[in-house]
């Protein structure tokens, strides 16, 4: 077979890469200094270290931030189902997502590690070793000379869950001569919404071949937890009715414990769980509630490993939202009265736990569009809504019906992924 010529821009963005190789190095190992890096993920990273890999059929997929690898996860896990001769690999660049892989635990066959450096040299010992069957990658993180090698050796590829923001589209314009050379070589591309479609057609995606499909982080799992903390919060909760903060921002947790003094004076013994988004601002919000009248306000980081008759805790560590999700009834999902644009209502759906949120969801639009209208999630716009929200769901003891929640659009993008595996063994 000849080999397909490649674009210029690519000839020239992978001669660039082999001479920065240098550079990847030494930022590593700046990285691994400040603690960012493991050995180990320097190692991966560089294609010096792997698994064993699996015989037969591997499916790879890659992603960068944490709601992308627990959605491929996700999407992995049903997968399975319906191909028990595959195995799977995540890789993440972020050692977040690696370690919340970890946390909540990978589907059943699968792997994680992290991805190569974008080196032509590094690519190729990863290909050499892990020779996928099938590549899919997750969002828009797309490295050429990975992408330029998986078409060298025809391993069929796919775009899932994207989505472009006009501000995105804007940043990526001044690379669209090297995005002209990447997207034709997807088999499909799903997008999130109309408009990242418009935007991958502008980027130089064939249209026949981009679909609107949702997003795809509906297949979430279920988020993990230590089975033994979460019986001794039990117990220490009897009886208390609970509410959560979610991945909380600047202006978001003011809100909340406004709310939660409404909920107090009916119910005294009520307890607000605030999660802030970055953990590092745990006594940031602690001080915020001392100026409400809050002394002594628990923070998880400091040792405070389960509530007392305290009304107010604060869960400032990394990796234990599905102990939170687990033991409130109802959580408001942060991110969605800052201007941040919202967080995945999914987690906590997955886990029973109801969901309300503020305006700004924009992130998750269609998710939010869809499950407001199944009432598995409520809109609030203020702290009497949100008192009032969270003491329905309290009278309620109604369980969210996880069974409306299945996303005919997400089982179609697995549909569609199954048709490009190669054939089981027979």
């Amino acid at each position: 077979m000849t080999p397909v010529r490649q674009p210029r821009a690519l000839q020239a963005y992978l001669v660039v890469a082999r001479l920065l190789a240098p550079v990847w190095h030494k930022g590593l190992q700046r990285r691994l200094l400040r603690g960012k890096e493991t050995p180990r993920s320097v190692r991966q990273k560089l294609g010096s270290e792997y698994a064993d890999r699996p015989g037969g059929t591997l499916v790879w997929g890659h992603a960068v931030g944490v709601g992308e690898s627990m959605a491929l996860a996700g999407l992995f896990a049903r997968l399975g189902e319906q191909r028990p001769d595959c195995s799977f690999l995540i890789t993440t660049t972020a050692r977040t997502s690696g370690d919340a892989l970890r946390t909540t635990g990978l589907p059943a066959r699968c792997q994680h590690q992290f991805a190569p450096v974008d080196t032509p040299e590094a690519v190729a010992r990863f290909l050499d070793h892990w020779r996928p069957s099938l590549a899919l990658w997750c969002e828009m993180d797309l490295w050429p000379a990975l992408i330029a090698e998986t078409d060298a050796r025809a391993i069929p590829r796919v775009l899932v869950n994207a989505r472009l923001s006009p501000e995105s589209l804007a940043r990526r314009r001044w690379g669209r001569w090297l995005y002209q050379a990447l997207l034709p070589g997807f088999r499909d591309l799903f997008a999130q919404n109309e408009a990242t479609a418009d935007a991958l057609l502008a980027l130089g995606a064939p249209r026949e071949r981009i679909t609107v499909s949702g997003t795809i982080k509906a297949l979430v799992p279920p988020l993990g937890c230590d089975a033994e903390d979460l019986q001794t919060w039990q117990q220490a909760l009897t009886g208390r009715p609970v509410w959560l903060l979610a991945s909380s921002h600047p202006g978001e947790e003011a809100l909340a414990l406004a709310a939660h003094a409404r909920l107090r004076e009916q119910r005294p013994d009520a307890l607000l769980v605030i999660a802030p988004r970055a953990p590092a601002r745990g006594l940031e919000v602690a001080t915020l509630a001392a100026t409400a009248g809050l002394q002594d306000v628990p923070l998880r980081s400091t040792g405070a490993h389960v509530a007392t008759r305290c009304p107010v805790y604060i869960a400032d560590t990394i990796g234990e939202m599905g102990l939170w999700y687990r033991l409130a009834p109802v959580a408001l999902v942060g991110g969605s009265f800052a201007s941040v644009g919202g967080h995945n209502p999914h987690e906590p759906l997955a886990l029973g736990c109801a969901v309300l949120h503020g305006p700004n969801v924009w992130n998750f639009a269609e998710s939010y569009e869809r499950l407001d209208s199944l009432r598995q999630a409520r809109r609030v716009g203020s702290e009497a809504e949100v008192a009032q929200e969270v003491a329905a769901v309290w009278g309620s003891n109604r369980p969210v019906n996880t069974a409306a929640l299945v996303d005919a659009q997400a089982e179609a993008v697995i549909e569609r992924v199954l048709g490009h595996l190669p054939d089981p063994a027979v």
